[in-house]
Formats: structure tokens, sequence, C-alpha cells
């Protein structure tokens, strides 16, 4: 009789032990975007849904930020999975680039996969009489959030142009939505905004006032240099943008940390290919997201989950 009762006794314990044992905790995916009127914030709410439905045991989230940066030092500090940035910061981070915001090197960050081209977008209200870059000295321009991937893209077309902000009239470093706002009011004379095509901030500017798309020359994008690349806005883009203008545009990539599991990085990364569809729809810029192109320029080494991912499809560095 005792032995019985010592084994249910033993059996209720083990139970007890069972019960107050954690469950195995769930994967967070922080996701870390930019502003809500940009093009990250919603591709990154689309690859949150993505990763929710396709990977097991993950807790995905969306955080709204200024964006490059910011992005890539948050993920240094272990605050988020996965993030977006445009080309130059992340090559400016992996250096180290007190100038571009970075006060020490980023050695913990890894490529994901390279996704869309950001297109650099001077527009201008037609009242304010700007047709050029030139055309820029003495007015009003909003250059994105301080230190912002943006505003590091305006500081390089300047240049390239001939120009610095002393040129200007006046700078104001804003995030998208609020520059429009300041151009609706007549505030301001012109917006540079580095993003994908149709970004949600230039299209209500359209709608709202007459606009002019200032073209980025040949010879500017030359000048500037790699990761800088030619590119094209096509005609209609806009409301009132009846012909095609040329720009620069530089390439944007998904990055994460160096000690994030390997296989979870393989999940997250095939998860994006997988689903190209439900990006697209999310926004018109992920359709320029290729496989074959998915390592093109990465700056900095690909994490060990990505590359499997790649070499599985036969994409090699």
């Amino acid at each position: 009789m005792f032995k019985n009762v010592a084994c249910k006794f033993v059996a209720v314990a083990a139970t007890l032990m069972a019960a107050s044992l954690p469950a195995k905790a769930d994967d967070f995916i922080n996701i870390l975007t930019g502003g809500t009127s940009g093009v990250y914030y919603p591709l990154g709410v689309a690859l949150s849904k993505v990763y929710s439905e396709k990977i097991p045991g993950t807790r995905p989230s969306v955080q709204a930020t200024k964006a490059s940066v910011e992005n890539l030092i948050l993920l240094q500090q272990g605050k988020g999975e996965i993030a977006f940035t445009l080309g130059d910061s992340l090559a400016f981070a992996w250096s180290g680039n007190e100038e571009a915001g970075f006060k020490s090197r980023l050695n913990k960050l890894r490529g994901v996969t390279a996704i869309y081209p950001n297109y650099i977008q001077v527009v201008a209200s037609k009242e304010s009489g700007i047709k050029t870059l030139a055309d820029l000295k003495g007015k009003r321009l909003s250059v994105g959030a301080p230190k912002s991937g943006t505003e590091l893209n305006a500081r390089a077309v300047l240049d390239g142009a001939g120009l610095t902000y002393k040129d200007l009239g006046k700078v104001e470093y804003l995030p998208f939505n609020e520059s429009v706002e300041l151009m609706k009011n007549r505030q301001l004379d012109a917006t540079l905004q580095s993003a994908g095509l149709g970004v949600a901030s230039l299209r209500d500017l359209a709608s709202s006032v007459p606009i002019t798309v200032v073209e980025i020359p040949a010879a500017v994008v030359d000048k500037v240099g790699a990761p800088y690349i030619k590119a094209t806005i096509p005609a209609g883009t806009y409301t009132g943008q009846d012909q095609p203008v040329e720009t620069a545009a530089i390439v944007n990539y998904l990055v994460t940390r160096s000690d994030l599991q390997d296989d979870l990085v393989y999940q997250m990364t095939k998860a994006i290919y997988e689903n190209l569809p439900e990006l697209a729809a999310a926004h018109n810029a992920a359709k320029d997201i290729k496989l074959d192109a998915a390592l093109t320029g990465m700056p900095i080494p690909i994490h060990p989950g990505a590359e499997r991912y790649f070499k599985e499809k036969g994409i090699t560095q």
C-alpha cells in the first residue's frame, strides 16, 4: 500500500513539475521598417503576416522607425531581428562612418537579401519655379529625417550637382509625410524622398498641388558614383507627371544579426521568396525583388542561414 501511495505521489509531483515548466518560447521576429508613409513600413507589415503564417513558432512584430541608420543601430544592439536599409547606409555602418551616424563599426550585421531599388525623387511645387537641381539654390528643401538614409542620399546628390546645404534657402530635416504637409501649406518648395516608385507621400502631394519631378541627370549620377545607379521614373508615376524623368537609384537590403539561429534566418529568407505576390500586393516596389539579384552588391557578409537558401537555388556571390 505504501508503495502504491509513493508511486501516486511521484506521478502527481511529476505532473505538477511538468505543468510549472514554461512552454517553449516563440522566436520573436521584430521587423524594423521606416516611417508609416514610406515603402518599408507596408512591406514590413506584409512580411510580418507572411512570417506569422509560414514560420510556425514565431511571433513577428513591426516597428516604425526613422529607417536605415536607426534600423542598423537597433540591430547591432539586439533590438530587432530583420531590418530594411539602403545600401550606402549599410556600407557606412559596416565601416563605422561617423559622419553618416555610426560612432563605431557595426560588426554584428549580416546580409539576408537585396530587395528593390530606392529611387531618389526630388519633387517641387510648380509654383516654386524649380525645374533643375541648380534651381534649388536659395529654395526651401526637406531632405528627410536627420542622419536617415534619405538624408545621406540628399547630401550625395547635391554634392554631385555642385551644391551644399549652404546653397539652399532653408533645409528641413523631416519625414516624408511632414514634408508633404509643409509643401501643401506653401512652407516648403521641394522635398527629396528616397523610396520605391509610387510612394504614398508623393502620391498624396501630387494629388493635392501641381508638382514638378526634378531630373537628376546621368552626369550627376556618374559623379556621385557607386553604389548609386542611373534610373528612370516612368511617365505617369505621379499625377501631373507626363514625361519620364531621369534620376538616381540605390539598392535596398534586408539585413539581420550574426547571432540569429541559422535555421530561423533560412526560414525567413525562404518565406520572402516563396511569397513575393503577397509582398507585391502591399506595395508595387516589391515587384522588383528578384531571386537572381538577391546578392547583388551586398556590402556585408551574408548570414549562413540565408546563404544556405541561396545555395539551394544556385545563387552565389
